[in-house]
């Protein structure tokens, strides 16, 4: 059974005539009639009484609503699938680390709701894990993330790196590491964090490095909001490693200290970064939306993080 042959059939049984509805398929009559015998021996039904006027048999007559609505279906879905790659779609759904969502990425939505005003713009912060997972079964459209190369080297995977940014160290303005312009790995160490919980990629991050340096995380206590952070950290004794675009908001707070780690802080003479990538699979980077927060975002971000810091 093919769709060709249920239209003509529809047809048949609108206008009453062979004749008629091949003129209304944009066909011969020949086409037609062979389209219907081709159904009826695939039903093993007759259709059609074959008199002046072609009038439905009893089969015709149970197959005429089903046949009506398989056909309503296939122009509905044609019809969206149009209006997609045109760019007609209602919304368009973004995770993105809780540093972006406070940080660089507001005029980036401005802007696009600005562009696109007919679609809904949702955003929703998530850890980086939890993000490429929900992008991966389809419930965003693009994620911006901190870089996970395990869960982005599928083949239909889009990566655009955005920037690098240093890790820094969050204290309360009375803590004694904030008497150091930089904060020697010596000194870090001794004190007790506050991290984020499992399954985010700073945790991840921190974690690793404390491992292969063979130091000891005194991780005393998980959060996950910026806002928990400051909340903590400023009570005094806990400390934080963040990113630089997590600290914007405790720069311009006289009771939370915001410290680089030394250059030589530590052992191995590496520097502790991380690095944040947007990621969407290949067939949503055609449609016209999400091709266009893309480019916003390109064109946005990386931010400029030493003129961000010089102007804190």
């Amino acid at each position: 059974m093919r769709l060709e042959q249920l239209q003509a059939f529809l047809a048949i049984a609108e206008t009453g005539s062979f004749q008629k509805a091949a003129g209304k398929c944009g066909v011969t009559q020949s086409t037609i009639s062979r389209q219907i015998q081709s159904l009826e021996a695939d039903l093993g039904v007759e259709l059609f009484h074959r008199t002046n006027q072609a009038k439905l048999t009893l089969g015709g007559e149970r197959l005429l609503p089903r046949a009506r609505k398989i056909c309503q279906e296939w122009e509905t879905a044609t019809q969206e699938l149009v209006d997609l790659i045109a760019g007609k779609q209602p919304e368009l759904c973004i995770a993105a680390i809780h540093s972006l969502c406070g940080s660089y990425l507001p005029p980036v939505l401005q802007k696009f709701c600005h562009d696109f005003p007919e679609v809904q713009l949702r955003v929703t912060s998530l850890g980086s894990d939890r993000a490429l997972k929900v992008l991966k079964d389809g419930l965003v459209d693009l994620a911006i993330v901190m870089n996970n190369r395990f869960l982005t080297t599928a083949r239909e995977m889009v990566v655009e790196v955005l920037y690098d940014e240093p890790i820094e160290l969050l204290i309360a303005a009375n803590h004694p590491l904030a008497q150091y312009e930089r904060v020697p790995w010596s000194e870090l160490v001794r004190y007790p964090q506050v991290v984020f919980k499992d399954g985010y990629g700073m945790q991840r991050l921190v974690q690793d490095k404390f491992e292969r340096l063979e130091a000891t995380l005194q991780a005393a206590l998980e959060v996950n909001t910026l806002d928990a952070f400051r909340g903590v950290v400023r009570q005094g004794e806990l400390i934080a490693l963040l990113p630089t675009s997590a600290l914007l908001e405790a720069r311009l707070d006289p009771t939370l200290a915001v410290r680089p780690l030394a250059n030589n802080a530590l052992p191995d003479n590496s520097s502790l970064t991380r690095r944040v990538v947007m990621v969407t699979t290949q067939d949503r980077l055609q449609i016209p939306p999400i091709k266009h927060f893309w480019q916003l975002v390109r064109e946005n971000i990386p931010p400029l993080m030493e003129q961000q810091r010089s102007a804190s």
